[in-house]
């Protein structure tokens, strides 16, 4: 890996953001701008409002020492969000970890189909499952939009649901929130108005031609959907009848392509399509189902 120069003591806030950005793009990484002013902000520990109205700061020699640091993970594409420790998602500050996703902008579709799949009944009381958790994205942002609703979240792995447990404390949504280590719905009783879930659904054999940000980072456990990328879909799908109330809804997030094969594994359980909705980007996003009669 080619060596880079550190930041040095002395140089201004302006003058390291400004060095940064030149250096992130100068290797094609993406938000260079955003990302350099994050991680001179986290290694200063300011907010915004005080980079921003700080740019003649002069850096300590301890404060070069830790951006530099940060700049040598960012050139290895470390995700900001795993530098830092901290992702935003639906307005929230969430924690991740090593056995955690990065919440995506992307996965807030799925948030706002559940919210469009519940008219007025956003102040009822409600229960929800959010399978496959991580840092506890999907449940948390639910509960804070559904002031009423109690929530359970799933998740195989401890440090995920600790990384989860940790957030919902955090934003005051813990005694709203429980968390269960299982696979998906497996230990889950039912009863639940609403069911959400952001599978993994790469395909084993593609995981190695994902972006290094995704492909070296983020858990595989949270990325690998089986030989088709449909295996947690299918688990979704054998426990959700038991696991709804009447009149629930299911909703889980697509991957690129899949709203078709996802559509048939669900039927295949008892389980018919009601809508869709589309990121940002255009792509089939959030699949939302009900049980048939």
């Amino acid at each position: 890996m080619t060596m880079h120069a550190p930041i040095a003591a002395g140089t201004t806030v302006a003058q390291a953001r400004r060095a940064l950005a030149a250096l992130f793009r100068s290797h094609h990484i993406e938000a260079a701008d955003a990302d350099a002013r994050i991680l001179v902000g986290h290694a200063l520990g300011f907010g915004a409002a005080q980079l921003a109205a700080s740019p003649e700061r002069i850096l300590s020699r301890a404060e070069a020492e830790r951006l530099s640091a940060f700049m040598t993970r960012r050139l290895q594409h470390e995700p900001v969000a795993r530098i830092v420790g901290e992702k935003e998602f639906w307005g929230l500050p969430l924690r991740v970890s090593a056995r955690t996703l990065v919440p995506r902008p992307e996965t807030e579709t799925v948030v706002e189909a559940a919210l469009e799949a519940l008219p007025g009944r956003r102040d009822a009381d409600m229960r929800v499952a959010d399978l496959g958790t991580g840092t506890g994205a999907l449940l948390l942002a639910l509960l804070h939009e559904l002031r009423r609703a109690r929530g359970v979240a799933t998740d195989l792995s401890h440090e995920a649901l600790a990384t989860a447990r940790g957030n919902a404390a955090r934003l005051g949504l813990a005694e709203r929130a429980h968390f269960v280590c299982c696979n998906f719905g497996e230990s889950l009783a039912g009863g639940f108005d609403l069911v959400v879930s952001n599978p993994p659904y790469v395909a084993s054999a593609e995981i190695d031609a994902l972006e290094r940000e995704v492909r070296n980072y983020d858990p595989r456990l949270a990325l690998d959907g089986g030989r088709d990328g449909c295996d947690a879909y299918r688990a979704i799908a054998a426990d959700a009848r038991r696991l709804l109330a009447p009149g629930g809804t299911l909703i889980v997030e697509l991957g690129a392509g899949q709203e078709t094969p996802v559509r048939a594994i669900m039927a295949a359980q008892g389980l018919t399509a009601v809508a869709g909705r589309r990121d940002l980007m255009g792509h089939a996003r959030a699949l939302v189902l009900r049980a048939l009669p």
